[in-house]
């Protein structure tokens, strides 16, 4: 005859209770207390970082456009030159029918970087003036240029 089976021959059940629930999600919520104000009171930071490195990524295709057009763009034919081939390119000129750049990015604010060749700080100038869009300024609203990031 074959022998009842019993339940206490079983492993013990895995699982958390609800008190150990309830601990980890007070500790979740007092870290997220912490720790979200923390980061949210960053996004201007956020912007002057994506704007310094969208000025390198231009900055970068405009030398590549000198090293095979023997010039920079110049201010009529502007940053678009990176996208669409300009006019009166000189002899032996050998612009990438693809282009310099996948895209002509804006400003973390909304407006196109701003481009001057020659430029007055060097060979050209690329820059934005910041989130207000004025010459001058601090923290947010300060302007930034390619002759001045590292």
């Amino acid at each position: 005859m074959q022998r009842p089976f019993k339940l206490t021959n079983l492993p013990p059940a895995g699982g958390f209770t609800l008190i150990e629930i309830m601990v980890v999600v007070v500790i979740l919520g007092i870290l997220a207390a912490v720790v979200v104000p923390e980061v949210m009171s960053r996004p201007a930071e956020a912007r002057i970082n994506k704007a310094k490195q969208d000025i390198r990524a231009i900055d970068s295709a405009l030398r590549l456009y000198k090293l095979d057009n023997f010039h920079y763009p110049s201010t009529e034919q502007g940053l678009q030159a990176l996208k669409t081939q300009p006019e009166g390119l000189p002899e032996g000129a050998n612009w990438k029918k693809e282009g310099y750049i996948g895209r002509l990015p804006k400003d973390p604010w909304g407006r196109p970087y701003l481009y001057l060749s020659p430029g007055l700080q060097g060979e050209f100038d690329l820059y934005t003036l910041g989130a207000d869009g004025v010459k001058g300024g601090v923290d947010e609203n300060t302007d930034l240029a390619n002759w001045q990031i590292d």
